[in-house]
């Protein structure tokens, strides 16, 4: 893909950029026919399809296409442009000597690019490729190894030293049982409580997330892997009984989905976040974007969905068009007509769950205080939503989605649904079941609640759960931040959000760690102007430069009766706190 920015873009640029794809293509008989120009407000994305085996080959055909395109278009505008290109060449190559130099004459440029494949290929890779479809197994592929099957059936090998089909023992080789979790929010706690399912079923499970990497009780690495770095490492250990995948949105546009294939795939819910990066400016763009975990699955597999998202039930309809024409994208292709969708909201009767329901589809949402599922014309009682640690007595609606999201993918794993009831009954009751996610703690009184509440509909059902656990006369004092990399207007709308519940007290904090372009103290300044613009009076905003030193001032001030919401972000500075707080239990 080529991201277009600073360049006027018309469709008769565009068509230029085709028709030299398809030359191209041509020459080099690639198969692959998708080709995809996305306008969106930064500019345009220009995609192509190639073989797996020639992807550097494929930037190559596709910035020539467009630079050709352009030189023709105004010759005296883009006289510098063949420099250029062959300046960048030389600056990433490993070894200048072995560049090939790009040119823009046609001619030239379709042998160069002959001689690139010739040097690229690798076609043990695709008669091993070839072979794991045919055998309906799932295989991960990167820059330096390529594995088939996936975790306690799999075997990694290197580009460098890849066997013949024949030499495989392809009998020792399986998939384990899968499931993707993406969405805005609740895709680390639905992935925790998948998690805690599958090993209560007897699986040593295997997760990644935005805490990191762990395979049974095993930490293997900390920090945000909730991208194709930390599914990787899952799929690859040879411990991995069942993977549970969280796939967030920056690791799908970056880097794409690891995974060939998927049992399960989830969209928890699509809301407002990260525009302005990668193409992406609207909820539309994201929920396209976070859809493309549907293209992992077989005709047998299960795409959960939210039936209280508007907009995913719109985007829902869109899907057998759109993965029917990309039959290409796994192991086991997907055929849109097929595609299984299963519904979980709130309420398990709301007209559009009933709906759903009365055409076949599974479904699950609570009926007079029972979170109920119900696959195949089968109900399932999954226990009363008020003995749920994690519902918080049923004041946490967006836990109790999560809760039923998890368990339609859980059932559709094969999980029964006494073992997914047992762990429900219990899991949110210790603090090292979901950490960083709704820990409660009451020090003397003072309600405590931490979170990772980051946007505002995170915040919303954040801030809703907290302002219910007040005592009469009870204040409320909330911990704000935000990374850098997001737009002043996302700024302004979270600290809006907060602003709105009208708390006692905002301690406005620093993310060093996240300040991601900004100016240090520029994300706290955005904040309280937001929050006196919001009405919110200066005395009740107070200013920290770490979210230690926050917490601590949000805790000093709060007495009986009063919550304090700590959203805290950075892994350390949820140590500190979390450090901090066992400190002032101790006291109490």
């Amino acid at each position: 893909m080529l991201e277009v920015v600073g360049i006027p873009i018309d469709d008769a640029l565009l068509d230029g950029w085709r028709e030299r794809v398809g030359r191209a293509r041509k020459q080099l008989a690639w198969s692959e026919a998708e080709l995809v120009a996305r306008r969106h407000a930064g500019g345009v994305s220009l995609a192509l399809a190639a073989p797996c085996d020639l992807l550097f080959l494929a930037t190559e055909v596709n910035e020539w296409a467009l630079c050709a395109t352009l030189q023709l278009r105004d010759p005296q505008r883009w006289t510098e442009l063949p420099a250029a290109l062959l300046a960048a060449a030389l600056e990433d190559a490993v070894d200048p000597a072995t560049v090939v130099p790009p040119v823009l004459d046609e001619r030239a440029a379709m042998a160069r690019f002959t001689l690139l494949a010739t040097r690229e290929a690798r076609p043990a890779l695709r008669a091993l490729l070839a072979m794991s479809v045919l055998r309906g197994l799932p295989h991960l592929l990167d820059d330096d190894e390529l594995t088939l099957g996936a975790g306690t059936g799999a075997r990694t090998f290197p580009l460098n030293d890849l066997p013949a089909p024949d030499a495989v023992h392809w009998s020792e080789l399986h998939g384990i049982p899968t499931a993707v979790v993406t969405g805005s929010n609740g895709k680390t706690t639905t992935v925790r409580l998948l998690a805690a399912c599958a090993r209560a079923h007897g699986w040593r499970a295997g997760f990644n997330c935005t805490d990191g990497v762990f395979i049974g009780d095993e930490v293997l690495a900390s920090g945000d892997y909730s991208g194709p770095a930390g599914t990787r490492r899952v799929m690859r250990d040879p411990r991995t009984e069942a993977a549970i995948l969280e796939t967030a949105r920056g690791g799908i546009l970056r880097r794409g989905i690891a995974v060939s294939r998927a049992d399960v795939a989830i969209v928890t819910n699509i809301g407002t976040d990260h525009f302005g990066e990668y193409g992406i400016d609207d909820l539309a763009g994201l929920a396209d974007a976070k859809l493309s975990v549907a293209a992992l699955l077989s005709s047998d597999g299960l795409l959960v969905l939210n039936a209280d998202d508007e907009l995913l039930r719109a985007k829902a309809l869109e899907l057998p068009q759109r993965l029917g024409a990309s039959q290409h994208l796994g192991a086991s292709p997907v055929l849109g007509a097929s595609l299984r969708v299963g519904w979980f909201a709130l309420a398990a009767d709301a007209p559009a769950l009933r709906a759903y329901r009365a055409r076949g589809a599974p479904t699950c949402g609570v009926r007079i205080g029972r979170l109920v599922a119900d696959i195949g014309g089968v109900e399932h009682d999954l226990g009363a939503i008020a003995a749920m640690p994690l519902a918080i007595g049923g004041t946490a609606a967006y836990n109790i989605a999560n809760l039923a999201a998890a368990s339609l993918a859980a059932l559709a794993l094969g999980i029964p649904a006494a073992t997914i009831a047992a762990v429900y009954a219990r899991f949110g009751a210790e603090l090292k079941d979901n950490p960083g996610r709704m820990m409660r703690f009451d020090l003397g009184g003072v309600q405590v609640l931490m979170d990772y509440a980051h946007n505002p509909d995170g915040l919303r059902g954040f801030l809703g759960v907290a302002a219910q656990l007040r005592a009469p006369g009870g204040r409320l004092a909330v911990l704000l931040g935000h990374a850098g990399n997001r737009r002043d207007a996302d700024i302004e709308q979270v600290s809006q959000v907060v602003a709105a519940f009208r708390p006692e007290l905002v301690v406005v904090k620093e993310i060093a760690t996240h300040l991601r372009g900004r100016e240090p103290g520029e994300i706290p300044r955005l904040i309280r102007a937001a929050l006196l613009h919001a009405g919110l009076p200066a005395q009740s905003i107070e200013m920290r430069d770490t979210e230690l030193e926050a917490a601590r001032c949000a805790l000093d001030w709060a007495r009986p009766g009063d919550v304090v919401g700590l959203l805290v972000h950075a892994p350390a500075g949820r140590a500190a706190v979390l450090a901090l707080l066992e400190a002032r239990a101790q006291q109490t």
